[in-house]
């Protein structure tokens, strides 16, 4: 049932009040009948645990549906028919998750694309392939706009659907220069997704909040390069606590960039060569309309146990610890040898692949790739490929 202005106001007010993340608004909602009631008590309940809860005001809540409804967006709640059903299963949903584009595509299946932001050449032009593939066969991609495998994966499937998550708020784009890719998926009819505040700048701990509704949205997640500590593997983690399907893209054994992806796989990830990989474990699944608790069980990779991202009111006895850290850093630009270095890797590419990915002309990168042979630092292959040499 979707929910009355008034309610969404109450509900925004009391996702928004500190020490109320998910688990503690879900127990709020369950233990008062109702976040209008569940805000008046929360003071008083609050106090004799030895904590202040201060709610968020209403004209806090007020502005933020106004800053978002002047950028076209608006807030979907678990209550909400369009708020998307595999996430509302999940453990840790969002009540709210603010709304930019087409709440239409939501409700179509999903798989995501994730992988190293400092990708290769070669990655990025399977990530393409892969996630065109899998959208002309139905399939929404999902992805969290990020550099590298994110915005590939976001680019291919313009055409037939894609779907962004945001680890900030919905005015401040992570990377900055993403905006036109922001532009582009909601001109082509795609939505964009942000669970914190309207104005919020996206914090380390916030990209991990950001994936476990990557792959809440998913049947499946694509891990396409990740090395052994990448934030990719923590999107995996959260799929196979979702007892949603986990794949992952071989790569070299020499590319660090593969390291992460090669143990899921020895772990008992599916391993994805093309889309009919995927096609064939999510595909049976989709078409029997299993919810995510009856997917079949799979191998499971042995992951870290996860973390806690909020602090939580102590309502059941063990408060949950503070996570804080400093905003996400803009990485730096890079000049264009050491683009072109940082995309080139053990597997083979073509020059204007590489052209196309570091976005230099052909030329350009030609006159570096003589510089790099002539350091030893490249081996050309047959059919004009290229590829690092390991020292």
């Amino acid at each position: 049932m979707d929910l009355s202005d008034a309610q969404r106001l109450d509900w925004l007010r009391l996702i928004r009040t500190e020490g109320v993340g998910p688990r503690t608004f879900r127990q709020l909602i369950n233990r008062f009948g109702g976040a209008a009631a569940a805000l008046e008590a929360l003071p008083d309940l609050a106090r004799r645990r030895g904590r202040t809860a201060i709610p968020s005001s209403r004209t806090a809540a007020e502005d933020e549906i106004a800053a978002l409804a002047r950028l076209g967006g608006r807030f979907l709640s678990w209550g909400d028919a369009a708020y998307p059903a595999l996430l509302r299963a999940t453990e840790a949903a969002p009540p709210l998750v603010a709304l930019r584009g087409d709440a239409a595509i939501l409700s179509r299946p999903a798989v995501a694309i994730v992988g190293s932001r400092n990708s290769s050449a070669a990655g990025g032009a399977f990530t393409e392939r892969l996630a065109r593939d899998l959208g002309e066969a139905g399939l929404v991609i999902v992805s969290g706009l990020a550099r590298g495998i994110d915005a590939r994966a976001h680019k291919a499937s313009l055409a037939t659907g894609t779907v962004a998550v945001m680890a900030g708020g919905q005015d401040r784009i992570y990377p900055a220069n993403h905006a036109a890719l922001v532009a582009a998926i909601l001109d082509a009819g795609g939505a964009v997704l942000a669970e914190m505040p309207m104005g919020w700048q996206a914090r380390s701990q916030d990209f991990p909040r950001r994936n476990r509704i990557i792959s809440g949205l998913s049947y499946g997640s694509v891990i396409v390069e990740a090395a052994r500590r990448s934030g990719s593997l923590i999107t995996a983690r959260f799929a196979l606590e979702q007892n949603r399907e986990v794949f992952a893209v071989p790569g070299s054994p020499l590319d660090p960039r593969a390291e992460g992806t090669n143990d899921l796989i020895r772990q008992g990830a599916t391993l994805v060569a093309e889309a009919a990989h995927v096609l064939d474990v999510i595909g049976p699944i989709i078409e029997r309309g299993d919810v995510p608790e009856a997917a079949p069980a799979r191998p499971r990779p042995d992951l870290s146990e996860r973390a806690d991202f909020w602090e939580e009111l102590d309502l059941d006895g063990d408060a949950d610890p503070a996570v804080t850290a400093p905003p996400a850093p803009e990485p730096p630009a890079l000049d264009e040898r050491s683009r072109i270095l940082a995309l080139l890797g053990p597997g083979p590419v073509a020059t204007d692949e590489l052209a196309r990915a570091a976005e230099c002309a052909v030329r350009t990168v030609q006159t570096i790739l003589l510089e790099l042979e002539l350091d030893g630092r490249i081996e050309r292959q047959g059919s004009g490929m290229v590829a690092l040499v390991q020292r």
